[in-house]
């Protein structure tokens, strides 16, 4: 048995799709377009989780791969045993299908090739979801959790990705979260060049979160950080003044805005935190950005006179707004992943073709 595929640029031409091969795989999560951030907390993935979680969800499949971001958090599932809702739901312990979806055979393979491609991000394009998604599959393989079927799928949807950014020109000026966030402080404040902005974290996210800071102007920008060092080594390196999360109070006052992208498993700055700091430069507002997952800046900030608080879920319009000028890129984009998967279809189809052919040819060969 064959399917046809055609090519992408086919697939422009006549949209519809023929139907891919049943695979046993599956995908389940929830992302920003499925549950809000107060939802996507409950289901994050912490520092250190990891290897209990894949070791709960290997009970279910015999190959596992989990994703877990700022905006998503997906269980990737090949050679299922039970219910995949069942698996996810007790790997965190809480109910939450009313926001999961789930996604079965061709349109699981689908759905991670435009993730990887990232056309499935808050920030369609985005490129830090192709380093995720092949560090994911790399902690799969570490605990032996990625067999034929998981490496091979995991294999093309990063092709896939790759093949998307190049081709079609979609990555180009795209926004990241980091720059959106610094939008979001630009069309607040106006211009940043004699602001001050603190930022909590010193990860990833921090370090282009600062990046972004620099080129809108800043000149002061203080890294807070847990560790110390790494606050240090962040602050060295790009321009900033360090300071340990200890100390987080003292420059609190200074800062006109507070970037929040730690994977701090806690709230680490409160309204009462943030009361005394604005009692003590009056008349002057302060703009807070939380971008981490869970939140690391507690809710109750909002109710603080002078406070601005914002979370990734604010940030959808400017993101919205950055997309327009790259949409004429996505039907290409997406035929790119159509093409792709339907490439696995026919990969699966003749692997099946031949499994079934073994058989018959062992049998042969131990009658003669």
């Amino acid at each position: 048995m064959t399917l046809a595929c055609p090519t992408a640029r086919a697939f422009l031409a006549q949209p519809q799709v023929p139907p891919l091969a049943p695979l046993d795989f599956a995908v389940v999560g929830l992302n920003h377009q499925t549950a809000p951030v107060e939802v996507r907390e409950r289901a994050a993935v912490r520092t250190g989780d990891e290897r209990v979680i894949l070791e709960h969800l290997s009970h279910h499949a015999r190959e596992v791969m989990l994703l877990a971001t700022c905006n998503r958090t997906e269980v990737y599932l090949a050679g299922i045993e039970g219910d995949p809702v069942s698996a996810f739901e007790g790997a965190w312990g809480h109910a939450l299908e009313g926001h999961l979806y789930v996604h079965r055979g061709d349109a699981a393979v689908q759905h991670l090739y435009r993730v990887a491609a990232g056309l499935d991000s808050l920030v369609i394009g985005e490129t830090q979801i192709q380093g995720q998604v092949k560090r994911a599959w790399q902690a799969a393989r570490d605990q032996h959790l990625s067999g034929t079927l998981l490496n091979k799928v995991a294999q093309g949807a990063l092709a896939a990705g790759k093949r998307v950014r190049f081709e079609t020109g979609l990555s180009d000026r795209v926004v990241s979260v980091s720059s959106a966030a610094v939008e979001l402080a630009q069309a607040a404040l106006g211009d940043l060049t004699r602001r001050t902005a603190l930022i909590l974290g010193a990860g990833e996210t921090a370090e282009l979160t600062l990046t972004h800071l620099r080129a809108a102007g800043v000149q002061d920008v203080i890294v807070v950080n847990r560790t110390a060092e790494r606050a240090r080594q962040l602050a060295e390196k790009l321009g900033g003044r360090a300071c340990a999360a200890e100390y987080l109070h003292e420059v609190l006052p200074e800062a006109d805005v507070v970037i929040a992208s730690s994977a701090a498993p806690h709230y680490v700055l409160h309204g009462e935190g943030v009361r005394p700091a604005l009692e003590g430069r009056p008349g002057r507002a302060m703009f807070l950005i939380d971008i981490s997952v869970p939140r690391i800046l507690d809710p109750d900030i909002a109710d603080v006179p002078g406070a601005h608080l914002y979370n990734l879920d604010d940030l959808t319009a400017i993101v919205s707004r950055n997309l327009q000028s790259r949409r004429a890129a996505l039907p290409h984009a997406e035929a790119i992943i159509r093409e792709a998967a339907c490439d696995l279809s026919r990969w699966y189809l003749t692997r099946e073709a031949q499994l079934r052919r073994q058989p018959r040819r062992e049998l042969a060969l131990a009658s003669d």
